[in-house]
C-alpha cells in the first residue's frame, strides 16, 4: 500500500507540472557565425567562428572571427584572435578563464589569423557590460598545445584543469590514419608531462567516428567518454581506460555522426549520475564517403544509462523521438530538461563531400524546424514531447549553436555548412545564417510573474552555506522549489561540453534562500557557475557565482568526501 501511495504522489506531481509554450522571436544579426557559443556574463554571448566574407569587420577593416552578442542591444562587438579558432574546444578553468583550445590549419600564409591547431585562447574575466573592453588573450610562442588538435574536447576536471581529448590534423570527414588525435593533454599541463600527450586506446578504437568526443566528469572525479558507438570510464589519476556498454542498436554519435548527450542533473544525497544520447546515426562507418548520401537517414533513439554498478548491469534504456535528427543541440535547462533543437532528418556532419552534397551545399538535408522537450523527471515513455515547442521558419543546420542564456531564454543562432559565407540568392539549398533568435518560455514572452534573487554572493565555498535574497511570486509558491546551479556549457557541433545541473539543497524562510554549496569539486568541478531559483516550473534569471576558491589551476582537493555510488 505505501508503494502504490508513493507512485500515486509522483504521478501527481508529474501531472501537475505546467506545460511551458515557448515562443521564437528573431532579433539583431550575429555578424560572424557562432560556430561556438559561450555564455559569458549576464549581458554577453562570446562566438567564435570562421569563415570567409564576414561582413563584421574589426576596426583595422579585417573580417572578424571572433565577436561579442550583447543580449541587451542584440548586437555583436568584434574581437580580434592571433590563432584561428575555428572548430575548438574548450571551457572555463578554476579561476574563471574561458579557455579556447585548438582550431584549424593555417590556410592563407600571411594572413591573420595563423595557424589554430596549437593554439590556446584565454578569456576573461570579462566585467565590462557591454564588452567594450574585453579582449581574447594569446601568447602562441609560450601557451600552447603540446600536439595539433582541430575538433578537439574540453572538459573541466576536479582540480579546475582542462582535459583536451582527441582531435584531427586536417579537415577530414573520417579521422583516420595520419590525420587523427588519438592523445589526451591537459591545460595546464600536469606536474611531469609538460609538453606530454597520453594516448588513447580508446580514441583509437573509436575510430573514425571520434572527433568532438562526449565527456562528461562523474561524481566519483572519473571521466565518461562517449565517441562512436563506444563508451569508457577514464580515471585521470591512473591514467586508466575502462570500457562500459556500447550505445545500443549500432548508433554512433560524435563528429561527423552528430548525436548529442547531457549528464542529467545531479540531485542529493547520492548524485547518482544519469547520462542521455539523443540523435545521430546508424550508418555503417566503413561505408566509404562516397557510398554515403544526404539523404541517409538519422536515428529517432534517445538511450541513458545511470553511471552506478547497478545502473550499467541494467544498461541503457531505449527511448523514440517523435523526428529522427542529426546535428542536434542540447540545452540543459534549470528545471532540469533538456531542450533538443537544430539539426537535420537525414545525412552526416562536415562539408559538402557526401552523394547529393553538390546540390544542398551541404552534408546534411530535411531540415527540423521543431525542437522537442526531454522531461527528465517523467516516467519513461512520458518523457519525450513537442507539446508547446513552436515551429522555426529557418534552417538551423551545421555549425549552427543553442545555449540557455543568463535571461533564462535560449539563444538559437548560426548555420553555414560551407567554407566560406554563402548569401542569397544562390542555388544552394542552405546559405549562410546569420539571423538570431531567441526561444522564449511563456512566463517571459507574456512577462509574467517570477521568481528574482535581488541579492548574492559572488563566491560560495564547497559544503558552506550561503544566503540569498529573493522573491518569489506568491502564486508560484504552492509548487515545487528547486535551486539550479549550472555550468552552461561550451557549446559546439551538437556538444554542450562542460554542461552540468546540481540541484542543491535549500531552504526558504521568507526572502531568506539559504543553499548549501555542492560537497566537493567532484561533484561541480570548481570554477564559474550561474545559479537559478526555480518556482512551479518558472525560473529567475540566473546569478553568476564563483565556486570554489577562485584560484589557478590545479587545485587541491575541496569540501568534503561524502558516500557515493557512482562509478
Amino acid at each position: 500500500m505505501r508503494n502504490l501511495l508513493s507512485f500515486l504522489l509522483v504521478l501527481s506531481a508529474v501531472d501537475a507540472q505546467r506545460t511551458t509554450q515557448w515562443t521564437f522571436v528573431q532579433n539583431g544579426t550575429s555578424g560572424i557565425i557562432p560556430v561556438e557559443l559561450i555564455t559569458i556574463s549576464p549581458t554577453l554571448m562570446l562566438m567564435y567562428d570562421r569563415a570567409d566574407g564576414n561582413p563584421l569587420l574589426l576596426p583595422n577593416g579585417e573580417r572578424a572571427w571572433a565577436a561579442l552578442w550583447n543580449l541587451e542591444t542584440n548586437t555583436p562587438t568584434p574581437l580580434s584572435t592571433i590563432t584561428d579558432t575555428f572548430c575548438a574546444g574548450g571551457g572555463f578553468i578554476s579561476n574563471g578563464t574561458l579557455v579556447s583550445v585548438a582550431g584549424q590549419p593555417l590556410e592563407n600564409p600571411g594572413q591573420p589569423p595563423a595557424d589554430g591547431r596549437m593554439g590556446i585562447r584565454l578569456f576573461g574575466p570579462c566585467t565590462s557590460p557591454s564588452g567594450e573592453n574585453c579582449t581574447v588573450f594569446e601568447d602562441p610562442e609560450n601557451i600552447h598545445l603540446a600536439v595539433t588538435r582541430w575538433y578537439p574536447t574540453g572538459l573541466r576536471i576536479p582540480d579546475g584543469s582542462l582535459m583536451v581529448i582527441g582531435g584531427a590534423n586536417i579537415n577530414t570527414f573520417y579521422n583516420t590514419g595520419p590525420t587523427v588525435e588519438d592523445s589526451i593533454e591537459f591545460f595546464p599541463s600536469r606536474p611531469g608531462e609538460e609538453g606530454m600527450v597520453r594516448s588513447s586506446q580508446f580514441l583509437l578504437d573509436a575510430e573514425p567516428v571520434n572527433m568532438f568526443p562526449r565527456s562528461f566528469v562523474l561524481p566519483s572525479g572519473h571521466v565518461f567518454v562517449i565517441a562512436n558507438n563506444i563508451t569508457m570510464i577514464y580515471d585521470v589519476e591512473t591514467n586508466t581506460e575502462t570500457r562500459l556498454p556500447d550505445i545500443p542498436n549500432g548508433i554512433r554519435i560524435a563528429n561527423p555522426f552528430d548525436g548529442t548527450a547531457q549528464l542529467l542533473p545531479l540531485s542529493p544525497p547520492l548524485y547518482e549520475p544519469t547520462v542521455l544520447v539523443c540523435g545521430g546515426s546508424a550508418a555503417d562507418d566503413t561505408r566509404p564517403v562516397t557510398n554515403l548520401t544526404t539523404e541517409d537517414p538519422a536515428t529517432n533513439q534517445c538511450s541513458r544509462i545511470t553511471l552506478t554498478p547497478a545502473g550499467t548491469a541494467i544498461g541503457w534504456e531505449v527511448e523514440r523521438m517523435p523526428e529522427v535528427r542529426i546535428l542536434m543541440e542540447s540545452v540543459m535547462l534549470p528545471t532540469g530538461d533538456v531542450l533538443l533543437i537544430n539539426g537535420a532528418h537525414t545525412g552526416y556532419s562536415g562539408y559538402p563531400s557526401v552523394s547529393g552534397s553538390n546540390a544542398t551545399g551541404s552534408n546534411a538535408a530535411n531540415p527540423a524546424f521543431r525542437g522537442i522537450l526531454y522531461r527528465t523527471e517523467f516516467p519513461a515513455g512520458q518523457r519525450i514531447t513537442q507539446e508547446g515547442l513552436p515551429t522555426s521558419n529557418i534552417a538551423r543546420m551545421y555549425h549552427s549553436a543553442a545555449s540557455l542564456t543568463a535571461k533564462g531564454n535560449v539563444m538559437v543562432a548560426g548555420s553555414n555548412p560551407h567554407p566560406a559565407v554563402v548569401l542569397p540568392p544562390t542555388t544552394l539549398q542552405f546559405p549562410t545564417e546569420f539571423r538570431v533568435q531567441y526561444l522564449n518560455p511563456d512566463f517571459i514572452t507574456n512577462n509574467d510573474p517570477r521568481p528574482v534573487i535581488q541579492s548574492s554572493p559572488t563566491q560560495i565555498s564547497f559544503n558552506q552555506k550561503a544566503t540569498f535574497k529573493v522573491a518569489i511570486p506568491p502564486s508560484l509558491l504552492i509548487g515545487d522549489i528547486k535551486v539550479s546551479l549550472m555550468d552552461l556549457g561550451y557549446v559546439t557541433h551538437a556538444q554542450h561540453s562542460n554542461s552540468r545541473l546540481v540541484f542543491l539543497e535549500h531552504t526558504l524562510l521568507g526572502n531568506n534562500l539559504e543553499v548549501t554549496a555542492p560537497p566537493n569539486n567532484n561533484i561541480y568541478p570548481p570554477g564559474p557557475a550561474w545559479l537559478f531559483l526555480v518556482a512551479d516550473g518558472v525560473h529567475s534569471e540566473g546569478v553568476q557565482v564563483m565556486v570554489g576558491d577562485g584560484g589557478d589551476p590545479p587545485r587541491a582537493d575541496q569540501g568534503i568526501k561524502i558516500p557515493i555510488n557512482s562509478l
